[in-house]
């Protein structure tokens, strides 16, 4: 019933706003000519909130509309106001929303080595008949059917190439053209009688011949003797967790869940999960398993990107209008609290993922490009990655091992992870990827899944990029995919130009369910059950408060056992010092310690870079930040201040009294000379536990060693 009457069409036919008294708008509220309510600040701000734009029309503005963004020389512009690659035009396959990038184009030819698909695209010539739709119409697995199959039991395939009945070898007739159904010493002769055929467990006798064969569990491994199969190799063999026997094989559930003995599924055990995503101007949810469907966040903008930490029940969201992150509270009756502004000035949020243990937030920024991390309650952030990002999009975290990983569509197109203190970056995909939108971890296979919209694929790779496997290619159901999210068997995604979120087996991609349909503009989608953020241990809060950094205290990557569990991080302009803790004003010895209030009006600019000592850089962005004490803590220090310089004063007076009425006597013994001031410095500033690999710029501060 909350959907009735709320100006969006969720009904296909529009029956839902059909018979609807016309709503009356607030004072502080524009009321556009479709009848729709926004924000008086919304009006004239070069940003149509509006569906018909009467909010930055001319008649209302005075102006004309702000021209649409710039692409750069390598993009072409649509119709309808985004940029694309420049090599997406005229191939075929739309990628605006308006399809523009499609009209006038000339008529394709293809090369004598590739396939011409019906709609005109071309495909290499090996991909027809290989049992994957590589045509957008499919018309590269048409008619395949009728291509001559000679395999099975019943079947003999000649040499010279025809395919015959097997009671038809050695039979004393020529049924292939080259004889070589009738061998003249192969015929009727039982190979298996001697030594069993030199095969390890099974012989088979042939009509030509023989071959070996191997019980259950078994496969041959030369041809004759049979070793283990380890079926745990096979993707979705087990629901989570395998264990390969001699023979077999046997699966098991992680913890928190419970096998479905009639599917072999693995099933979270507690409360019911349910999908929660954006629909441009509000934020819905939908139960898994009683289907209950209902507006959780409304009154929205534009809001593009989600992400929740469900521990402290807490919903996070990214809006394009605003240009801000957002945070509220959601409790167990599916009541929001209040909308708290927790970042602000993020000029095109892409993509946010919210580190639950350590208790920060990532996001993406496509306009800056850069990847930065902030406090949960957003009174510190830095940038972590500003450098050879090109369309930096989805983001997703895994603070369990230290890893943050993002899609990038930029070309080229690719796939990177890197430490969750900003080292350790490197490339996770780059090949066969051209569109990267949504990405999601599966932490309990330990791989990443992610959907490309050019290439209208579902895929996935380990943790080090390996073992990729294709889940499911349709122009069908992934015409334009934007975000997924994933749980148990079962992986969801949000379709752009579908308008629908659909669902699917994420081993094979088959059970095939659309869940909502009729959506306006959804951008992202994630999966709200406990499990699906497995707790953790926060180092940063193990022995001190903030792991004793005057800053930022960030999870880093878990390489191997000596790994460190955190490092500190400072903001730009001041250096880490030697004990890996403190932050000082670059350029002086000044120790600062951080009372960081929230400020909103932080902007994130153009990344700077800091030296620090060793000649290392450290980037950041500009950040307001107050020195703990104030002017308070200034009245304080000063009388302590005084008294040390008039003690300083009185020793050097006495000194020199002391000089002039002493004798001195010389030795020229070199044991009495005095010692240089270099011989007496003492090394006392260095921080002395074991810290094992030492980042540039950002010092290690604690391991296993320390904590114990």
């Amino acid at each position: 019933q909350i959907f009735f009457c709320n100006g969006q069409d969720d009904c296909s036919d529009g029956s839902d706003e059909l018979e609807c008294a016309p709503p009356t708008c607030g004072v502080h509220e524009f009321q556009c000519k479709t009848s729709t309510c926004i924000p008086i600040s919304w009006v004239c701000d070069d940003d149509a909130d509006c569906s018909d734009y009467s909010d930055e029309s001319l008649e209302q503005c005075g102006r004309q509309p702000a021209p649409p963004m710039k692409c750069s020389t390598s993009e072409v512009q649509c119709s309808s106001g985004e940029c694309i690659h420049q090599k997406w035009r005229c191939d075929g396959d739309p990628d605006c929303k308006d399809g523009s990038d499609e009209v006038n184009c000339p008529s394709r030819t293809c090369r004598p080595d590739q396939f011409r698909c019906e709609d005109g695209n071309c495909i290499h010539g090996s991909r027809q008949c290989d049992g994957v739709r590589d045509c957008l119409d499919g018309s590269d697995e048409a008619s395949c059917n009728s291509l001559i199959q000679c395999s099975g039991p019943g079947k003999f395939k000649c040499r010279s190439g025809e395919c015959i009945d097997i009671n038809k070898v050695c039979n004393r007739q020529r049924d292939c053209k080259d004889w070589s159904d009738e061998p003249f010493k192969e015929c009727n002769v039982n190979e298996c009688l001697v030594n069993n055929g030199g095969c390890s467990h099974i012989c088979r006798d042939l009509v030509i011949g023989y071959e070996c064969d191997c019980p259950a569990g078994f496969e041959l491994v030369d041809r004759r003797t049979c070793g283990d199969i380890d079926e745990c190799q096979n993707p979705g063999i087990c629901s989570q967790i395998c264990i390969n026997l001699k023979g077999g094989y046997k699966c098991e559930c992680s913890r928190g869940y419970q096998m479905d003995l009639a599917t072999g599924v693995c099933k979270a055990v507690g409360k019911e999960p349910s999908l929660i995503f954006t629909n441009r101007r509000d934020i819905r949810k939908i139960g898994l398993e009683r289907k209950e469907y209902i507006q959780l966040v409304e009154q929205l903008r534009n809001t593009v990107a989600l992400d929740a930490d469900i521990a402290e029940q807490k919903l996070y969201w990214a809006d394009l209008g605003q240009k801000a992150i957002f945070s509220a509270s959601i409790d167990t009756r599916d009541k929001v609290g209040t909308h708290v502004r927790i970042l602000d000035n993020i000029h095109s949020p892409a993509g946010i993922a919210v580190d639950w243990v350590y208790k920060n937030i990532y996001w993406s920024d496509s306009s800056a490009k850069t990847i930065s991390v902030a406090s949960l309650d957003g009174t510190k952030r830095q940038v972590l990655f500003h450098s050879e990002l090109r369309e930096p999009a989805s983001i997703a975290v895994d603070p369990l091992s230290g890893f943050v990983y993002w899609s990038d569509w930029g070309e080229p197109a690719k796939i990177e992870k890197a430490g969750m203190n900003g080292f350790d970056r490197h490339q996770l995909v780059t090949t066969e990827i051209q569109w990267p939108n949504g990405i999601v971890l599966d932490l309990v296979k330990s791989r990443l899944y992610w959907l490309d919209s050019k290439l209208h694929m579902l895929s996935s790779v380990d943790f080090y990029g390996q073992d990729r496997r294709t889940v499911l290619k349709s122009y069908m159901f992934l015409p334009h995919p934007l975000a997924l999210t994933i749980f148990e068997d079962r992986v969801y995604w949000i379709d752009g130009e579908n308008e629908a979120v659909y669902g699917a087996n994420k081993f094979t991609g088959a059970e095939l369910v659309t869940l909502v349909n009729n959506l306006n503009d959804a951008q992202d989608i994630i999966v709200y059950h406990e499990l699906v953020q497995p707790s953790g241990r926060n180092w940063c809060e193990e022995n001190r408060a903030n792991g004793g950094c005057s800053y930022l205290c960030l999870p880093a990557p878990q390489i191997n056992e000596h790994s460190p569990k955190y490092t500190c991080a400072c903001p730009v302009g001041y250096f880490l010092q030697e004990d890996g803790l403190r932050c000082a004003v670059s350029g002086t010895g000044t120790t600062v310690a951080y009372t960081e209030a929230k400020d909103t009006s932080t902007t994130e600019k153009s990344p700077t870079v800091g030296l620090v000592p060793g000649g290392f850089n450290i980037s950041g962005t500009t950040s307001e930040v107050a020195v703990a004490g104030g002017t308070s803590a200034a009245w304080t220090i000063l009388p302590a201040l005084l008294l040390v310089m008039a003690a300083v004063v009185g020793c050097l007076m006495w000194h020199n009294w002391q000089q002039r009425n002493m004798k001195s006597m010389n030795f020229d013994n070199p044991v009495y000379l005095k010692t240089t001031e270099e011989d007496l410095t003492i090394d006392i500033g260095r921080h002395s536990a074991s810290v094992g690999h030492t980042y540039p710029a950002i010092s290690v501060v604690s391991t296993d060693d320390d904590m114990v």
